[in-house]
């Protein structure tokens, strides 16, 4: 990290673009991140970088944080950077691939994935119709196991004959293969023939969105 003095001149760089031709002062630049000029002269001289306000005037500035503390060239962040992404994880939340699950609750947390399964998933612009549903039961086997993390794309809502879906009957999860059968109903498959075919009429059925991928449990 920088030392106090090299990111305070960085400081008074970064605000004289708003004074113009006047001299920027350390009262100047006490002022932009809401310290009394009193306290941050002690800051200066105890060489204490207040991290908590320089970060939110980056924020507010659009200026790199990494550059001002560290001089790293923001360019040269983007590489390593853009190699990961994120996708929300509801882990309260299982796709049944038995019998059925009602364990629908809010909440969720993140779980990075790599630059191919962006690239898969639809790139990242893509990345807010995504969603990662755990997977329980074995109706599903061989495709889906017990466990396995499947990304949900919420705007696929159609139904595509031969596809996987999450969907909700009633008030229980399933992910199935839907098939359009007679009269209008949708036919609910299980991979594994030891499960009945499940048929329902199309009100009864929610389509909450395509499993387009499987990730394995190692990969969170």
């Amino acid at each position: 990290m920088l030392s106090f003095d090299e990111v305070l001149a960085r400081l008074k760089d970064i605000l004289s673009a708003e004074v113009g031709e006047r001299k920027v002062y350390d009262k100047d630049v006490a002022e932009a991140l809401g310290i009394a000029p009193a306290y941050f002269a002690v800051l200066k001289k105890r060489g204490t970088l207040p991290l908590g306000p320089i970060a939110d005037l980056c924020a507010r500035k659009k200026v790199s944080i990494n550059w001002l503390l560290y001089d790293q060239a923001p360019r040269s962040l983007e590489e390593s950077t853009e190699k990961f992404a994120t996708i929300r994880y509801f882990r309260q939340i299982n796709a049944s691939a038995g019998d059925g699950a009602l364990n629908w609750e809010e909440g969720f947390e993140t779980i990075r994935i790599d630059e191919a399964l962006v690239r898969l998933l639809g790139g990242r612009r893509h990345l807010k119709h995504i969603d990662a549903l755990e997977v329980r039961g074995d109706s599903m086997e061989p495709l889906l196991h017990d466990g396995d993390l499947v990304a949900v794309d919420r705007s696929r809502q159609r139904v595509r004959d031969g596809g996987v879906y999450v969907v909700r009957i009633g008030e229980e999860l399933f992910i199935k293969q839907l098939e359009r059968g007679e009269e209008g109903r949708i036919a609910c498959i299980s991979f594994n023939r030891l499960y009945p075919l499940l048929l329902a009429d199309p009100s009864e059925v929610e389509i909450i969105g395509e499993a387009v991928a499987v990730m394995q449990k190692e990969t969170r």
